[in-house]
């Protein structure tokens, strides 16, 4: 069986080798690069078998992209905890979804309205916490962070991506930035299908849902590599999405 690569860098500006990945099973890194060839600096290498080829690296490339510990070190939390999180960032929010369903949208009566109508309406009592998150992100918006989201969406939409983006202008209402991308494009971008928020370009906050796409728990990650790496992913999904409003006018237009 193949292995579950992930690309994690590159010493190379043109985008080239050397480059360092990572097997997400068994944790061994794999570092390509242009070979070592001179026989007199070869002849200096110990411990070397036949078969192997010796390779040239930067120090900055395993500095910067080998994981810095074989199981990295994550902080499990529960909802509440994470809820707290968006009244503690300084700077911005950026979120990833990827997922098909979230079973959390269909426990409401609005998802009932939506099934019937086609429409979202806000009508959150007050206290109900879908209020209480928007009412966070309008506080912290008119401060001047950042909160954004980038939402893929599969062709045809499900029922769960086309209730998202029914209900996104609330979410924009609140201060939200929100593009979307179709799941054939984020693949060609090789984008993850992680569910994340990064946080103030320093803090991961890894979403984990059970078989029945429930959230049950958020794995908390701050390893350096495993950031820039999301940071990276923040950056070329932002770059290639489209503002919700054309997103959802070309989806109108193709129906």
């Amino acid at each position: 069986m193949a292995r579950r690569l992930r690309f994690n860098g590159t010493g190379s500006d043109g985008g080239g080798c050397p480059s360092v990945h990572e097997d997400l099973d068994s944790g061994e890194v794999i570092v390509h690069g242009p070979p070592l060839t001179d026989p007199e600096d070869i002849a200096q290498l110990h411990h070397r078998s036949e078969g192997e080829i010796a390779i040239v690296v930067p120090r900055d490339l395993l500095v910067d992209w080998t994981p810095k510990e074989r199981r990295r070190q994550v902080r499990t939390i529960d909802l509440d905890e994470f809820g707290n999180l968006f009244t503690k960032f300084e700077h911005t929010a950026w979120r990833l979804e990827t997922r098909r369903r979230y079973a959390s949208d269909e426990a409401s009566d609005r998802w009932e309205s939506f099934i019937e109508t086609g429409k979202v309406i806000e009508d959150w009592q007050v206290g109900a916490a879908t209020r209480a998150f928007r009412d966070t992100m309008r506080t912290q918006t008119a401060q001047g962070k950042r909160v954004e989201r980038v939402r893929i969406v599969d062709r045809p939409a499900t029922t769960g991506q086309r209730y998202l983006l029914e209900g996104a202008r609330w979410n924009i209402a609140s201060g939200e930035d929100i593009r979307n991308m179709w799941r054939t494009d984020a693949d060609q971008l090789r984008l993850p299908v992680e569910d994340f928020w990064l946080f103030d370009s320093r803090l991961i906050a890894l979403l984990r849902f059970d078989d029945d796409d429930q959230l049950t728990h958020v794995d908390l990650i701050t390893e350096p590599a495993e950031v820039v790496r999301c940071a990276m992913i923040r950056d070329a999904a932002w770059h290639h999405a489209v503002p919700w409003k054309q997103f959802t006018a070309e989806m109108s237009g193709d129906a």
